[in-house]
């Protein structure tokens, strides 16, 4: 199992699947945490996609490549994808985002038009390639453990569409979806990945803002109030997946 990107959400899965029995490789960019992987258990690899004349070989040695970096450039995913085809590789799961759908004001499923944007383009390289099986994960907003959405709140930024809606998913749901993905051979899908509760994000800020020991946010009440509730019912379906956070009145 190779898995490009060991950041917040990468790392953890790491670990998870090494826990679980697989082998893992996993890269960074940066030299300082190639200790921290190590103590890990995982294999790990420096690879900077936007560097030219890098050899991954070694590290797409694997029949998985689960890809959680944040390149929006698709000049550099063209050039990891040609790395892809030289290599072992037949299996790859995209961390893709909720993002490309655009605020329709109702409800959004796979079969919804996504925007023209280069997360969308990137996507759709991976699903249109044939050298290899992918399948593409969108998952809402990411929180948990460290990652509090009280501290998403910035004083001198007011929230927009207070009545809308939120689609966040918590990280342990994450890593828990990828490995059914894995286990349960679902690839060539696109698969919407949020909890099932999507409060108001009044509703919900306020309450988070008094988990991090903040008093007060700023809304922005002239704005329109656009959203979209992302379904994950062809997810939950496929995988037979029941949230641990489901409701996030209950989180960790």
């Amino acid at each position: 199992m190779s898995i490009l990107g060991c950041g917040w959400l990468g790392l953890a899965l790491a670990v998870s699947l090494i826990n679980k029995g697989y082998k893992v490789y996993g890269s960074t960019t940066s030299v300082s945490k190639i200790k921290i992987l190590e103590e890990k258990r995982i294999k790990p690899f420096l690879i900077d996609i936007s560097k030219r004349n890098v050899d991954m070989m070694d590290f797409l040695s694997s029949d998985v490549l689960i890809i959680a970096i944040t390149s929006k450039s698709l000049e550099d995913i063209n050039n990891l994808i040609r790395s892809i085809e030289k290599s072992g590789i037949k299996k790859i799961l995209f961390i893709s985002s909720t993002s490309v759908y655009p605020l329709t004001n109702g409800i959004v499923t796979e079969e919804t038009n996504t925007a023209i944007t280069p997360l969308s383009k990137i996507e759709n390289l991976f699903v249109t390639n044939t050298s290899f099986k992918a399948t593409i994960i969108r998952f809402g907003g990411l929180f948990g453990y460290d990652r509090k959405p009280g501290n998403f709140i910035k004083s001198n930024r007011p929230v927009k569409n207070p009545e809308g809606y939120i689609n966040f998913i918590h990280r342990d749901d994450c890593i828990g979806i990828i490995e059914q993905i894995i286990i349960k051979n679902v690839w060539n899908e696109v698969l919407n990945a949020c909890s099932d509760s999507h409060p108001k994000r009044r509703h919900f800020y306020l309450k988070e803002i008094k988990k991090v020991g903040k008093s007060t946010v700023i809304f922005d009440e002239n704005s329109k109030n656009d959203f979209k509730i992302v379904s994950s019912n062809k997810m939950k379906t496929l995988l037979n997946y029941n949230f641990k956070y489901a409701d996030f009145e209950n989180y960790k």
